[in-house]
């Protein structure tokens, strides 16, 4: 049995250069998220892109694996913020998510240099996006403020 199954739905209208899409998450935690291919390619002009939600997903997904790790080692954060930046590119001729770039500061009282350093690269093997991910090459720039 599955510990969580989550899903939205897109609907497209058009072809891929003029069309436009919007993506609904079924959680109704936000309002239905406007796509089309130039908020993927060019500028996003209050459109998202399926990159900007599987950045959004690895953040989140990294900073929640990170606090269990930290807390794992008695030393609960007081702020993580993590940032990604998932990029795409051609591949043989063909559009292909080839990395994922984190960047993580992290407060966090009364841990070393070497306790943190252990919990990121524990945390990055556990985060379910980064598992998803790991084709593409991951990259985690991690500092302790």
């Amino acid at each position: 049995m599955a510990i969580a199954d989550r899903s939205a739905t897109t609907t497209w209208s058009g072809g891929l250069a003029r069309g436009t899409g919007l993506i609904r998450p079924d959680s109704g935690a936000v309002d239905a998220l406007p796509v089309t291919w130039a908020s993927r390619t060019e500028q996003p002009d209050g459109k998202t892109s399926p990159e900007e939600l599987a950045a959004a997903a690895h953040s989140s997904c990294f900073a929640m694996a990170l606090s269990l790790r930290l807390g794992e080692h008695g030393a609960e954060p007081q702020q993580l913020t993590v940032s990604c930046t998932v990029t795409l590119d051609e591949v043989d001729g063909k559009p292909t998510v080839v990395s994922s770039a984190l960047t993580v500061g992290a407060q966090v009282a009364g841990l070393g240099a070497d306790e943190f350093r252990t919990a990121v690269d524990e945390a990055a093997a556990l985060c379910p996006i980064s598992r998803l991910f790991a084709g593409a090459t991951i990259t985690v720039d991690a500092r302790l403020e």
